[in-house]
């Protein structure tokens, strides 16, 4: 079954100061709006999980075809939207975890991730830099849903990473990919210097 690309977009974003990094621009579009676009352009459905009261991250969105489900308890941490995210998609389908806040992430990117879990089908896999350190997206086979529903607290999907260490996979993506994320204006300010 083909893979549901689930875009984790309903943090507090608390660390910009009042500004809101899911719609910094990038590349002259709202961050999430481009990854939503970018993740329908693979052909895959998508669904952003969105928190009840960033109203512009929805409105970003408007005339993509892409589905939303909104985290009434988004501020409990990241596995509230991995799990009402999730829960959201129909069972038996891969899951692909794309973080809303990867501004070098691009289309070839995704087309190797869905690339890869098309040809390893069990395999959980994790975009990685050249030297290993591992980032997003990761793509979890359809067995582990239930252990992904299972997730409470502001630890995402770590838990499930290290239980299953010996099914994960490495996959390079191009330097920065993978691992660039950033969280205040100086971190946006500083890349947008290093990236013209």
């Amino acid at each position: 079954m083909q893979t549901h690309i689930l875009i984790l977009a309903a943090g507090a974003a608390s660390r910009m100061r009042g500004g809101d990094k899911c719609l910094e621009q990038v590349a002259g579009e709202p961050l999430l709006r481009r990854l939503a676009r970018l993740a329908l352009e693979t052909g895959c459905a998508v669904t952003v999980a969105l928190p009840p009261d960033h109203p512009k991250r929805g409105a970003a969105l408007e005339g993509l075809g892409v589905a939303t489900v909104t985290v009434a308890d988004a501020g409990d941490g990241m596995a509230a939207s991995l799990v009402a995210g999730v829960s959201s998609l129909p069972v038996g389908v891969p899951v692909l975890l794309l973080l809303a806040d990867l501004p070098m992430i691009d289309g070839d990117d995704l087309a190797r991730m869905l690339a890869e879990a098309a040809a390893h089908p069990q395999t959980i896999l994790r975009g990685a830099e050249a030297d290993g350190r591992a980032g997003h997206p990761v793509v979890f086979p359809p067995d582990l849903r239930a252990e992904l529903l299972a997730l409470a607290g502001d630890e995402g999907a770590r838990w499930v990473l290290k239980r299953h260490a010996a099914r994960v996979r490495l996959v390079t993506l191009p330097a920065g990919h993978a691992t660039t994320d950033l969280d205040t204006p100086e971190d946006w300010a500083e890349w947008r210097l290093r990236n013209g």
